[in-house]
């Protein structure tokens, strides 16, 4: 049964392997630069700029974005890119070598290049641009890793194997010592951090939208650190590894972070290895060696002295002592090693071990993935929630073959022992949370007493509403399909969300907005909507003074974050009553918990209140009609959902 859930495991990758390729590869032949460009996956024109080699002797460029837009990018840490450069044809032409982003900001962004007649050809281009190309190096890694460990024996790796395979149950270590008690946490999260402590295999912290995750898991990080004198955290995204090492570095721990933020400030930078290594004392030595060095190589071969390479040799070994003995000093001196799961195959971190593994948002993360990591450690600690977004996967094939179901996941049902659900939350008012609560987590959750009947308008405001657009005439709201890579939009729901946004910030005073700083979210699953909105909201003479306190995104992107006032647009308005990719009620459960005090639902419920869940949403809130009028007696449409 192990050797058939790994294979099964690797199958199920090799599928999504190949789909993503050819994706690739068809999107690159015949998408135009223009619909790159609105996917977040290309900047074109592009400026570059400055050049250099880093601290880790690495040339880098500096490239900007021409185009002035507020499309946000997919660049990022680690991703591989490629270059082009259009003609007067409008043809494109891709230069013969792949680069890394470094660093990537809103419209600026440093680049990792293969070599100096790399740079020659980019600045040879006229019209140049830069696209995202396809990740091999990410599933290269998770393959290896499945292999490593269908093929480990009489190792720790082999025991996790077979303990998260098997039926045994994990073990915590009999302690006669009282429980640690942290007064500043929870009863909740206390419990989970001393299970931590006693855990000697596996330990998951549940924690749903609100209750302190992230400060339990810092807690739990700090009390291992009094026992051990080093731990690698983890998260898929650097997003995640970047929040958890920022939280950790505050409360005065020495982190080491292994690759680069994805928030380029000097707070976040400090703590890089990369900054780290350029601020050792040994450092300017080691810069004159490789300067030296480059000097030589540049130099022609007429007028190279005899002993050259003798010469070369011996600045390339002083050079390889020092930069060992710098890294084996930041390495002895950090107590926490972040990384992205696939950053820990890094070969700086070549021979490191660590008893303890902390894998935040373990959730979003693909089970192969987590093995990378897992080869390091000799215990493991996963944190997030299974109950709101799961990892992306894009094959269909895939999915329906599970591969979207997580190592965390599968080990909450498997070892239900090793699960520790946090059970307070912080964020939302009683009314926001109850739904959420009762669907998704067994009606175990409760609102901490400073949150529980807090409010804008006190007794005055419904924290819960659902507009709805049923009722509509001449099609007003009906949604509308712009392509499979953009999905579905609604452009009447679109303003009608905005004029619901001008009604309410009318209601409670736009002074009393700007002077308690009141934030507010409008959220969509559909990019194409998210685009539409953004837009909309630049014309927008009431709202766009706002902007400030006013984000505009998709639900992915909304994961983790938290708002004021929080407005869902669903889009979702048709006859048959299809609702897509609405049908995962994990995307729904990380829309509706964003909200610390008020939640307004735009959507159809004739096509939406088909589906059991949306039935029961609708029924949980106070309802309007679009026009405003009175509340209508009940949800429209029937239930052809059989989910729980």
């Amino acid at each position: 049964m192990l050797e058939l859930n790994l294979n099964r495991q690797r199958e199920l990758l090799q599928k999504e392997y190949e789909y993503e390729r050819e994706t690739f590869r068809r999107a690159t032949e015949t998408q135009g630069i223009g619909r790159k460009v609105k996917r977040g996956e290309c900047w074109f024109p592009i400026g570059v700029g400055r050049s250099g080699y880093n601290a880790l002797d690495r040339l880098t460029v500096e490239i900007t974005r021409q185009e002035d837009t507020d499309i946000e990018h997919n660049f990022e840490y680690g991703r591989p890119v490629c270059f082009f450069e259009q003609d007067a044809a409008g043809q494109l032409r891709y230069l013969d070598f792949t680069a890394m982003v470094s660093y990537a900001e809103s419209d600026r962004m440093v680049v990792v290049l293969p070599g100096e007649e790399a740079l020659q050809q980019l600045r040879a281009l006229e019209r140049p641009g830069v696209q995202l190309h396809f990740d091999e190096t990410t599933y290269r890694l998770m393959f290896d890793a499945l292999r490593r460990v269908q093929a480990a024996k009489d190792n720790r790796l082999a025991e996790l194997r077979d303990l998260f395979y098997g039926k045994a149950p994990v073990r915590l270590t009999a302690g006669s010592a009282a429980p640690l008690r942290l007064p500043w946490l929870n009863a909740a999260q206390q419990a989970a951090v001393n299970d931590v402590l006693r855990a000697r295999d596996l330990l998951i912290v549940h924690g749903p939208p609100g209750t302190g995750k992230t400060t339990t898991l810092v807690e739990a990080v700090c009390e291992v650190l009094r026992r051990e004198p080093q731990v690698l955290v983890c998260a898929q995204s650097n997003m995640a590894v970047d929040w958890i090492a920022e939280q950790l570095a505050g409360r005065g721990v020495n982190v080491l972070r292994i690759g680069n933020p994805t928030r380029v400030t000097d707070q976040m930078l400090s703590f890089t290895y990369e900054r780290r290594f350029a601020d050792h004392p040994d450092y300017p030595s080691l810069w004159q060696l490789r300067r030296t060095i480059r000097r030589l190589r540049a130099t022609p071969r007429k007028g190279r002295p005899e002993n050259f390479h003798q010469k070369m040799a011996r600045l390339q070994e002083r050079a390889d002592e020092l930069e060992i003995r710098i890294r084996h000093s930041l390495f002895n001196e950090a107590r926490v090693i972040a990384a992205t799961l696939a950053g820990t195959a890094n070969p700086l971190l070549t021979g490191l071990r660590f008893h303890t593994l902390f894998i935040d948002e373990a959730a979003q993360a693909l089970e192969a993935a987590c093995w990378i990591a897992l080869q390091r450690a000799d215990r493991v600690v996963l944190a997030g929630d299974h109950c709101q977004l799961p990892p992306t996967v894009k094959s269909p094939e895939a999915l329906r073959g599970g591969l979207g179901v997580t190592l965390m996941e599968r080990l909450a049902y498997r070892h239900p022992e090793a699960v520790r659900l946090l059970t307070v939350q912080y964020r939302m008012n009683e009314a926001l949370m109850r739904f959420s609560s009762e669907w998704f987590y067994g009606g175990q959750l409760t609102a901490a007493a400073e949150v529980k009947g807090r409010s804008l308008l006190d007794d005055l405001d419904e924290p819960l509403v659902w507009v709805d657009t049923s009722e509509a005439a001449d099609g007003l709201f009906d949604e509308q399909f712009v392509g499979a890579s953009y999905g579905r939009i609604n452009k009447g729901e679109a303003q009608l969300t905005l004029r619901t946004l001008r009604d309410y910030v009318h209601h409670i005073g736009r002074r009393r907005l700007e002077e308690e700083r009141v934030d507010i979210g409008v959220i969509s699953p559909y990019r194409a909507q998210v685009q539409y909105l953004r837009a909309l909201l630049r014309r927008d003479d009431t709202l766009r003074p706002l902007t400030g306190q006013l984000t505009v995104n998709t639900v992915d992107a909304f994961q983790g974050q938290e708002r004021d006032v929080i407005l869902v647009s669903l889009v979702r308005a048709n006859e048959d009553g299809q609702i897509g990719f609405l049908s995962d009620l994990r995307r729904m459960n990380v829309a509706i918990t964003r909200a610390r005090m008020k939640l307004i639902i735009l959507g159809s419920a004739a096509t939406l209140c088909r589906h059991r869940f949306y039935r029961k949403l609708y029924e949980a809130c106070h309802v309007v009609p679009a026009d405003g009028g009175d509340t209508p007696p009940g949800p429209p449409g029937r239930d052809t959902d059989h989910a729980p």
